[in-house]
């Protein structure tokens, strides 16, 4: 028999993950404040977002559906720009922009983080303040490097020699002096995803602590008067619900410093601590409160400032998914509903890792509600599947629906604020879900849904 294919047994990637079986919710019915958006209830069985309908969502909008509760944004904006005040809080684009959404930013107060030419044209298209934009990246093209510095955005964060180089020849083309910022790679290991967790050595982020990358390219910036070197820049990674690791990445980033400041004579008057807030996704998860975090933080940078003899710098965070995953619900419609005898129950929606690829690409988990009624039936064990010819292409792995589900029903899908329709993908020429934003019982389409047309746009 081949080494590389054998018969095949009765389960594919076993029935239970043996280590944590899914908990069975004592009421199907019940959504959790942790997790769903603040504004969330039922009214007469349905689920209800910003006092507006699911059914009538998607009767409006079609499906599958994103759905975004305004006052829910809005409101975590808020938090964030209270907590950290003194300081600078700039969200993170990538977790979740368009036009709209950079329009709550601006008006809440916040500053904002781009990753592409892209992400930032949106931004200038709304009247972002240039000076509030952070442009982060690891391998920005020089036309995306030549924006920057033409709208003069507040900061632009190194993260390649080469950049410090491009940077120097722009700013003189320019007759710019742009605020320069060092993306430190601190070797601090994020107990979170491999693939999002971004501050060890061995990865495509930022220069080296350890080798004296990071050192070499602080001499290289002040070399070059045409630069302001303002600040040192740090991201352990995603989805972290403690202080513990900004603590040691700030002691680390404090020793460059110092470094810096006995080499140069030049203090530096800003820290980055990047984001990676946590949130709770399933039953069970913990996340840390915005203010706990604030005063963790500050608490951390100035000890950490003092005990080296300098001045406390200002703080700068940068929340994506704490503001925007809550935020955030994703409707579908049931199509085929397939029981597989002693195993489970293959839940088929409308939509599926095209409009949510984390659970294929990170393992990650959610909770699901059947949203447009309610049930007493016994619950049955289940997998959330998507509509796409790949066998790993789920919505939810393991989770309990009501026993009586049926074609047509609508399923809510939490916490899908941030990253969903970021990453979402045309796979098997399925369009982009539509975005409509939620408020006071009121519904409008933010980001319109695609069409065939927009699929066969450009092609010859």
């Amino acid at each position: 028999m081949s080494r590389f294919a054998h018969p095949a047994g009765d389960r594919h990637a076993e029935v239970l993950p043996e280590d944590r079986p899914p908990h069975v919710p004592a009421d199907l019915n019940t959504l959790d404040p942790t997790i769903w958006p603040r504004t969330a209830g039922r009214v007469d069985g349905s689920v209800t977002i910003g006092g507006a309908d699911v059914r009538d969502l998607v009767a409006r909008h079609g499906s599958p559906l994103y759905v975004v509760d305004e006052e829910d944004f809005r409101s975590r904006c808020r938090d964030y720009r209270e907590a950290f005040a003194g300081g600078e809080v700039h969200y993170a684009g990538k977790a979740f922009l368009c036009r709209e959404v950079a329009r709550w930013i601006m008006q809440e107060g916040l500053g904002l983080d781009v990753c592409s030419a892209g992400e930032l044209a949106v931004a200038l298209s709304v009247g972002f303040p240039p000076e509030r934009i952070t442009m982060h990246g690891n391998n920005k093209s020089p036309a995306e490097l030549e924006k920057a510095v033409e709208v003069g955005v507040g900061h632009i964060v190194a993260d390649s020699f080469e950049e410090i180089a491009r940077l120097g020849f722009l700013a003189d083309k320019h007759g710019r002096r742009p605020q320069i910022m060092i993306r430190v790679t601190v070797g601090v290991e994020a107990h979170t995803h491999e693939f999002i967790a971004t501050a060890h050595d061995d990865q495509k982020f930022g220069f080296s602590l350890s080798s004296g990358a990071a050192a070499e390219a602080a001499r290289r910036i002040l070399a070059l008067p045409q630069l302001e070197l303002v600040g040192l820049h740090s991201h352990i990674g995603s989805q972290i619900t403690d202080t513990a690791g900004f603590e040691v990445a700030a002691r680390r980033l404090a020793t460059l410093l110092v470094q810096i400041k006995e080499e140069h004579g030049v203090v530096l008057p800003e820290l980055d601590l990047g984001g990676g807030y946590g949130i709770p996704y399933v039953e069970g998860d913990v996340a840390p409160d915005v203010k706990e975090i604030a005063d963790g933080l500050r608490e951390i940078v100035t000890k950490v400032a003092q005990a080296a003899g300098l001045p406390v710098p200002k703080l700068t965070v940068e929340p994506g998914r704490a503001i925007a995953g809550r935020a955030g619900v994703t409707l579908y419609e049931v199509g085929t509903i397939k029981d597989v005898e002693g195993l489970r129950t293959y839940v088929s929606v409308d939509g599926g890792m095209s409009d949510n690829i984390r659970t294929a690409l990170y393992g990650a988990e959610y909770t699901a509600r059947l949203a447009s009624r309610e049930s007493t039936a016994e619950p049955m064990l289940s997998r959330l599947v998507g509509k796409h010819c790949e066998s790993g292409d789920m919505v939810v792995r393991d989770l309990w629906l009501p026993g009586d589900l049926a074609t047509g029903d609508l399923i809510a899908v939490a916490g899908t604020g941030a990253y969903c329709r970021s990453l979402a993908n045309n796979y098997n020429y399925l369009p982009k879900p539509a975005v409509a934003a939620v408020r006071d019982g009121e519904s409008r389409v933010i980001v319109r849904r695609e069409t065939e047309d927009d699929l066969l746009r450009g092609q010859a």
